[in-house]
């Protein structure tokens, strides 16, 4: 069973909401945004395209691949699917926002962490998410959150972009079946 938790109408106003806390945070023009794949990397550009709007400059993106920096490798049933990481930049002493659409137990910013540390270091780094679920495993905090909601830990959030996939999907949030269910 699927809920919607945020429609394609809602989404943007997140976005912008996120973007606009990232703008007042007063960074000057050295940081950039690093889109954690798979969703966070469109969510990057989708903040990167408000930030745009608000202040008339685009912030630097990078595409960050964690696959190998996971500690469940070998543990699923399912081989990683390695993607590519594009880091256009030089990170050392810049600013870098890590974005990813759902912050959950927080491993997958533990392994981002080991990950940008293998490209350099950055001055300082802060998270970006769009839904953060609380009571993270690890004393992880998302700096920028669109929305935080409390689930139980057997439930699914997933984020569907448009033109991700399946053209008919707009932009949308969903809570899914229990996580047993989908295996």
């Amino acid at each position: 069973m699927q809920k919607l938790l945020m429609s394609a109408a809602q989404m943007p106003e997140v976005i912008r909401q996120i973007a606009q806390e990232i703008v007042d945070a007063g960074f000057s023009d050295g940081y950039a945004l690093v889109g954690i794949h798979e969703e966070g990397v469109p969510l990057s550009e989708r903040i990167a395209d408000e930030i745009e709007k608000i202040t008339g400059h685009r912030p630097p993106l990078a595409k960050l691949d964690i696959s190998m920096y996971r500690d469940d490798i070998g543990k699923t049933k399912h081989l990683p699917r390695i993607r590519e990481t594009v880091i256009p930049f030089d990170i050392n002493d810049r600013a870098l926002i890590l974005v990813d659409d759902v912050l959950s137990s927080g491993r997958t910013i533990r392994a981002a962490l080991d990950a940008i540390n293998d490209y350099g270091r950055p001055a300082l780094i802060r998270l970006a998410v769009l839904i953060d679920r609380g009571n993270p495993e690890y004393p992880i905090r998302a700096d920028y959150v669109g929305k935080k909601i409390e689930l139980p830990a057997d439930r699914c959030v997933t984020v569907r972009f448009e033109g991700e996939g399946d053209p008919g999907v707009f932009d949308e949030l969903w809570l899914d079946k229990h996580l047993s269910d989908k295996e």
